[in-house]
C-alpha cells in the first residue's frame, strides 16, 4: 500500500526559515535507509504559503487566493510517499525520522487510494496514465 507522510508547517517554516545544516544532513541520512528499503518512492519540502496560492472552486467559478495563509498548523511543509505493507509499518519507520522543527511537530499519515478501490472499470484507466505519464517523464528528461 502506498502512504503520504505529511509534515505541517511552523512559524519558521512558513517565515522561510531552512533547516539547519545538522537537520539537514540527519534527514538526508534518514532518506537514505528509507531508499535503501524500497519504500520511499517521493518526498519533497514546500516552499511557505506566501510564494503559493489557492483556487477556490464554487460551482462554474474559479477564484484564486493569493497566501501566505494564516493557519499555520493547518499547513503542509512537505511530503514523502512511502510503499509500505502496512500502516504499522508506516508508523515504525516515522517513529525513526528525525524531528523536521525545532519545536513539537505532528507529522500525519494518509493511505494513498489505489484504482483497484474504485472499481476494475477504473484500474485499466488508471495503469493507462501511469504508463503515459512514465513515458512523458522519461522524453522529458532527454
Amino acid at each position: 500500500m502506498r502512504v503520504m507522510v505529511i509534515v505541517k508547517a511552523s512559524k519558521d517554516s512558513e517565515a522561510g526559515v531552512l533547516p539547519s545544516q545538522k537537520l539537514l544532513a540527519e534527514m538526508g541520512k534518514y532518506n537514505e535507509e528509507l531508499v535503501k528499503a524500497g519504500i520511499m518512492l517521493a518526498g519533497e519540502g514546500l516552499q511557505a504559503s506566501s510564494k503559493g496560492v489557492r483556487v477556490r472552486f464554487s460551482g462554474g467559478s474559479r477564484t484564486v487566493i493569493d497566501g501566505p495563509f494564516t493557519e499555520t498548523k493547518e499547513l503542509i511543509a512537505g511530503f514523502w510517499l512511502w510503499q509500505v505493507r502496512s500502516m504499522e509499518e508506516a508508523i515504525e519507520w516515522l517513529k525513526r525520522c528525525p524531528n523536521p522543527h525545532n519545536e513539537e511537530t505532528e507529522v500525519e499519515i494518509r493511505r494513498v487510494f489505489e484504482a483497484a478501490d474504485f472499481g476494475p472499470e477504473f484500474r485499466e484507466q488508471e495503469e493507462r496514465l501511469r504508463a503515459q505519464s512514465e513515458q512523458l517523464s522519461k522524453a522529458a528528461k532527454k
